[in-house]
């Protein structure tokens, strides 16, 4: 249902509001740049510091300024299965075309709990749902064989993995089928993820380089893995860079150094200084050839 590169936008703040009218042209230039799909209110949105009525906000212009171009993915994740209900129906009045569910972080459910968890999400709503799977976030791992229950769940129907293990994803792909999307939630490891039946990326590399991104993923569903494999290797640097800290700190001081948005964040992440911003720069200097401007657009 879902494949290709999607873009885990972050959302542009000023003076401490959501700066609609960044977060409209972000979308534009995501889209103009060949972008699959947009997952606003996710991990790279800043979702933990904002509030139900600011992801009101950003979702709906989202989906209002994509106007069915490409599919929108909202966040709607918790660690609390309520919230989750909660937001999930928020996002579908919306319009948005999916949800991103993630694994519930802090109270570390059993992988029953897991599974109760997502089901009754899914019950709960018509929006087709994609797992969040990164326990290095959340201290808990959905396991194959619980995914593979999930995929029996009419709407659920694929994973955000970023456990960085191959054998996972083989897991995954195994047990869950076909019809079960697996995309790399992991920038650097999309190729690899892809060569054993993945179908793309939710990517935070593609808020600066979406048209990269986007010809890297093009070029291996076509078949093309050489173009594949010489576009990962042009956007390595770039994909190291945004991760030299906590995501999203490198990306949107990234979008902004671009001139995409603002850098500005919320406490208790801060704005990038020193050696990491020095070397952010210089990594965009070199990279200036995968990375348009909005004026290029």
């Amino acid at each position: 249902m879902f494949s290709g590169a999607f873009t885990a936008l972050v959302t542009p703040f000023r003076n401490g509001e959501v700066d609609v009218e960044a977060l409209e042209g972000m979308v534009e230039f995501q889209i103009k740049n060949g972008i699959h799909g947009l997952v606003p209110c996710a991990t790279t949105g800043e979702t933990p510091c904002m509030s139900e009525a600011e992801d009101r906000v950003v979702i709906e212009t989202v989906v209002r300024v994509a106007n069915g171009r490409v599919p929108v993915i909202a966040g709607t994740g918790s660690n609390s299965t309520d919230m989750a209900i909660k937001y999930t129906r928020m996002a579908e009045e919306a319009g948005a075309d999916g949800s991103l569910q993630v694994a519930p972080y802090y109270n570390k459910p059993t992988q029953e709990g897991l599974y109760r968890h997502f089901a009754t999400i899914a019950e709960n709503t018509s929006l087709p749902l994609v797992l969040y799977n990164i326990p290095g976030r959340t201290s808990v791992t959905i396991e194959a064989d619980t995914m593979a229950r999930l995929a029996e769940v009419p709407n659920i129907v694929g994973v955000k993995e970023s456990t960085l293990s191959m054998n996972m994803v083989s897991d995954i792909k195994k047990l869950c089928g076909e019809d079960f999307d697996i995309l790399s939630g992991d920038d650097p490891v999309t190729l690899p993820l892809m060569a054993l039946g993945g179908v793309g990326v939710i990517s935070v590399s593609s808020n600066v380089a979406p048209g990269a991104v986007a010809d890297m993923v093009n070029a291996f569903l076509e078949g093309d893995f050489e173009r594949g494999r010489e576009i990962h290797y042009q956007l390595l640097p770039l994909f190291r860079a945004l991760f030299v800290e906590t995501n999203p700190i490198p990306v949107k001081t990234a979008a902004s150094l671009l001139g995409l948005c603002s850098d500005e964040m919320r406490l208790p992440l801060v704005p990038m200084e020193g050696e990491n911003l020095q070397y952010l720069q210089e990594t965009l200097d070199a990279s200036a050839h995968l990375l348009p401007t909005p004026e290029e657009v």
